[in-house]
């Protein structure tokens, strides 16, 4: 049976990216050996989408990003703590998203979706 998703980043700078996980997003960790973080996520969601290779999404394609229930105030919490924010909060239509830095060079996507979970 299945229990749970491992996810994973692979990143240019590591140590940095483990450092920024636990202190700037608060992720509590398990050090596994040698520095070796693993993070206790907190709930989950998996979504299904159809490709659109167009918006260079072709099949096969997987995306992670964080969903909070207050885009604003989330996004003001995490600026104090000297997260850089790449976009403006937008109104998708399904929900409001944003981008913010990590180290090793890319950005992750915070979503504060519209539907309501049951």
């Amino acid at each position: 049976m299945i229990t749970g998703v491992h996810t994973m980043f692979y990143t240019s700078e590591p140590e940095k990216l483990r450092a920024f996980l636990r202190d700037k997003l608060g992720f509590h960790a398990t050090d596994v050996g040698e520095g070796w973080l693993i993070f206790d996520l907190p709930e989950a969601e998996m979504g299904c989408h159809p490709e659109d290779a167009a918006k260079g999404a072709p099949s096969g394609t997987h995306n992670i990003s964080f969903y909070c229930d207050d885009i604003k105030k989330t996004v003001a919490d995490l600026k104090a703590k000297g997260v850089e924010f790449t976009s403006d909060v937008q109104d998708m239509g399904y929900g409001l998203i944003t981008y913010f830095r990590v180290p090793g060079g890319f950005q992750l996507q915070l979503y504060q979706p519209r539907y309501s979970r049951k």
